[in-house]
């Protein structure tokens, strides 16, 4: 389901960008969930490196941050995300300058004739008008299309791992860094091809009425620390689109061993918090660890 790569992507983009016309998300009637994600270490002498997999959104209620993620973290004398979240202004405009597509055809004409109808339908399925997406490109409205219905259910960015660990970094003084800037990883998308991006949003709507489904199946793995089954869920037909998984967890993942491989050559401690599916299945950022002669170790807790 190449619906779970765009729910990863639309979870890049800050908040507002999707939810000043997202439906208001469902009250939470849900007792707290207590969730022990995987976490991994790779270690020397003098240097730590944690690594920890996030679901970018979550429902209130899930309490993940204690025990053995906490100390690890408390132990940290930086934090490193994916991104590290710029100005909300700097964002919106940096995603109305790559997403636009004033000129040529409207969105919903770029698509196969046979997937019209589904794509507008889906967008008024979310109280959305046909046009919304017109004048922008397919990834950008596979990203909206893939959060706005989890945001209806309750699932809520600012309950994201990488919020919390952002608020305590900066109430323990930690650095905080980003693998990424928001250019790049808005570029990521942007350079798809035309046929990828296409392919992207209309495989996107074709398992949108599962997405909410996954979602819940995927942070019930990944609160019990079940790294095979999540791998599973996260990967299910995520090769159906090669240029699509080479972008957004292949070349990504290769990038961030490689920065991790570096970072060993510095004595001290960090925390990487990077989407789950990065460190899950064949060819996750573990794996690529090896080339670098590295290996990550589950941390028992």
């Amino acid at each position: 389901m190449i619906a779970r790569l765009a729910l990863a992507a639309a979870l890049l983009l800050p908040a507002p960008a999707c939810a000043q016309t997202a439906p208001q998300p469902a009250p939470s009637t849900a007792a707290a969930n207590d969730a022990d994600p995987a976490l991994w270490v790779v270690k020397d002498a003098d240097t730590t490196v944690y690594l920890f997999g996030t679901i970018h959104v979550l429902k209130p209620g899930v309490t993940w941050f204690d025990e053995g993620v906490k100390k690890s973290f408390d132990s940290a004398d930086t934090l490193v995300l994916e991104m590290v979240q710029p100005p909300q202004a700097e964002m919106a405009q940096l995603i109305a300058t790559r997403a636009a597509a004033p000129a040529g055809p409207a969105l919903p004409d770029k698509l196969p004739p046979k997937d019209r109808d589904a794509y507008k339908a889906a967008l008024t399925g979310l109280g959305l008008p046909v046009t919304a997406f017109d004048r922008t490109d397919p990834w950008f409205a596979a990203m909206n299309l893939s959060l706005l219905p989890v945001m209806k259910l309750g699932y809520d960015p600012t309950n994201g791992p990488e919020e919390v660990l952002s608020a305590a970094a900066k109430q323990s003084a930690k650095k905080v860094v980003g693998l990424e800037t928001a250019a790049q990883q808005i570029g990521f998308f942007d350079g798809i091809s035309d046929a990828g991006q296409v392919a992207f949003l209309t495989s996107t709507v074709r398992d949108l009425p599962k997405i909410g489904a996954t979602l819940d199946e995927m942070v019930g793995e990944w609160s019990r620390g079940d790294v095979e089954a999540l791998a599973e869920t996260v990967n299910e037909g995520v090769d159906e689109i090669p240029e699509v998984r080479r972008v957004l967890l292949t070349d990504r993942n290769a990038n961030w061993a490689k920065w991790i491989a570096q970072r060993m050559k510095t004595p001290g401690t960090v925390f990487v918090a990077v989407g789950a599916g990065h460190l899950a299945g064949k060819g996750s950022v573990q794996d690529d660890l090896g080339a670098y002669k590295l290996k990550a170790v589950r941390v028992s807790y």
